[in-house]
């Protein structure tokens, strides 16, 4: 049966697996929006405020499912305003095929109305893009589109569509994309790298984003078993290993934890796993790999040797690699390393802890309380998101949300309701601060018209914290543009987008608030926590420089 583009497009998106598609109609796809209407009942859609969060939407799908995240957008404004959600799935590798509709083939390179070479504008931050210009490429465009942002290395794709091309007829189902063969786990140095493991004395399991994406946290939670090694996070690697798992010693880098990082600096094995060293994670490059063997396991060879040049490098799926090395990793005890480990963990203890203040430590960690270990966690960029890596407590894979390589400020609402959804709709807490919150809180209105359980916590400090702490810190004090002045009441803001709101200045007032949210748990909240304007992420190593610089404490 001949159908037409749009439709072919709809057909393909359902048999890809596609159940819920975020985006924003217009002139260049109302064909596509005119058959998502007749396939209500296969596939739904949620609009959003703008294109942009509905980007964000989807990567908060994606990231929370494991499956790939769909959005929709017209031409001109509506595909540039993906762009940088786009950009912020490619940095982190996440699975997500951005769909936009365009003029007419006929009418390209005209500057027709709404006119915008979207392809050429995304080219640097996509794995890959399409142009279709003919309905001929259509369904193998495609199904080849969601090949490539679900295998290898996970990123982003666009499919641009003309609008032409979605009014045009054409038989559906011809289309066969070529199977490609499984490939067997690459050759490798794998001798080289048993005895290494074998030989070492202080070995360190450094975990990535890769080892979610590859679902592949069982084999690594084994290999830090099998070899009596601690584990340090990335970012992105959060959630990998459960907080309650003895030799998780927390985030790495930064602002990850002194234990962990000091850790990572005396091993003399470093085992990375699904990692792309940047900047952030690794500080001094020439201090980062002294004394130590590194073994670098990442699916992208691009990766291998781009930042740290590793001893031992391995490019293949990590799940595979692992369990291929695993056949042969007796079970080892490190019994002195473990000793240094525990004195590791006493340094950052000698600062008094601040029971009952109304710091951001004993705000997110009593917000946890109320929370389920499948609950999902959503962030903006900032101390706030520094500050939920730090104290929440994770146990499950997949439940945070939050923009790594890119810092988007404004990606945490969208994400959330991303998240929520593909969650079953559960319970998702967004933690944020006003200046990200800011950026994107029109979203309000797409959680209130999805009802959607979602619990703002907002940490109100009146400044752009982290960069007011580079300030204080690196630039004399100079707080050039973060004191922010603004009057917006936060709680008004929620009734009137229509969901409830409260203030919270004390942890005996925020546990009322808490209190008060249970008795509807299917409720939308917006929580305005007002702490101190001068409360900082710590620790916190300086930027270029090694954990010998590292500043624990104000």
């Amino acid at each position: 049966m001949k159908l037409k583009g749009a439709r072919i497009l709809i057909e393909e998106l359902i048999h890809q697996g596609v159940s819920t598609v975020f985006g924003y109609p217009g002139g260049a796809v109302l064909d596509i929006y005119d058959e998502l209407y007749k396939c209500a009942d296969r596939i739904d859609h949620v609009i959003t405020a703008h294109e942009q969060g509905a980007c964000h939407a989807a990567d908060g799908y994606a990231r929370a499912s494991g499956k790939v995240g769909v959005v929709i957008a017209t031409s001109g404004p509506g595909a540039t305003n993906l762009v940088t959600g786009i950009a912020n799935a490619n940095l982190d590798s996440v699975p997500l095929v951005a769909i936009t509709g365009n003029v007419a083939v006929s009418a390209l390179g005209r500057d027709s109305f709404q006119e915008v070479d979207i392809v050429g504008i995304t080219q640097p931050v996509v794995k890959h893009n399409f142009m279709v210009r003919d309905i001929t490429e259509l369904e193998q465009t495609i199904k080849e589109a969601f090949r490539l942002a679900n295998s290898g290395r996970k990123g982003p794709v666009l499919i641009d569509i003309p609008k032409n091309v979605q009014i045009a007829e054409l038989e559906y189902g011809d289309a066969v994309l070529p199977a490609r063969a499984v490939k067997p786990v690459l050759e490798y140095r794998r001798q080289e790298i048993l005895e290494a493991i074998w030989n070492c004395k202080r070995p360190f399991i450094y975990c990535g984003g890769g080892v979610i994406s590859a679902e592949a946290e069982a084999e690594l939670l084994e290999l830090s078993k099998r070899l009596n090694a601690p584990v340090g996070l990335s970012m992105m690697g959060r959630t990998a290993v459960p907080d309650r798992y003895p030799l998780n010693l927390g985030m790495t880098g930064m602002h990850g934890s002194y234990t962990a990082n000091k850790a990572q600096t005396d091993c003399d094995l470093e085992i990375a796993v699904g990692v792309r060293f940047s900047d952030r994670a690794t500080g001094d490059i020439s201090e980062y790999a002294k004394k130590k063997t590194v073994i670098h396991i990442d699916i992208d060879k691009s990766e291998l040797g781009k930042n740290v040049s590793p001893n031992l490098r391995v490019q293949g799926n990590v799940k595979e690699i692992m369990a291929d090395l695993l056949l042969d990793i007796p079970q080892q005890s490190h019994p002195s390393w473990m000793r240094q480990i525990e004195e590791y963990k006493k340094v950052p203890a000698s600062e008094p802890p601040r029971t009952g203040e109304f710091i951001p430590k004993n705000i997110i960690e009593t917000v946890r309380k109320t929370a389920k270990d499948s609950t999902v966690v959503a962030t903006d960029v900032g101390q706030h998101q520094i500050w939920t890596c730090q104290y929440y407590d994770f146990e499950k894979p997949r439940t945070l949300l939050t923009s790594g390589g890119l810092g988007t400020m404004g990606y945490g609402l969208g994400a959330a309701i991303g998240g929520c959804i593909a969650n079953r709709r559960e319970r998702t807490i967004l933690f944020t601060s006003e200046g990200s919150f800011a950026m994107n809180c029109n979203e309000l209105c797409t959680v209130v018209s999805q009802e959607l359980p979602i619990t703002v916590v907002i940490l109100h400090n009146g400044v752009l914290g982290m960069v007011r702490q580079w300030q204080g810190i690196f630039y004399g004090q100079r707080y050039s543009q973060t004191t922010l002045n603004r009057k917006t009441d936060f709680v008004k803001l929620a009734e009137a987008y229509g969901l409830r709101g409260f203030r919270a200045s004390s942890m005996d007032e925020l546990d009322a608030v808490l209190q008060e949210t249970e008795k509807d748990p299917t409720g939308a909240y917006i929580i305005d926590c007002l702490i101190d304007k001068d409360e900082k992420v710590f620790p916190m190593i300086p930027p270029g420089r090694s954990v010998k610089d590292i500043i624990l404490r104000d």
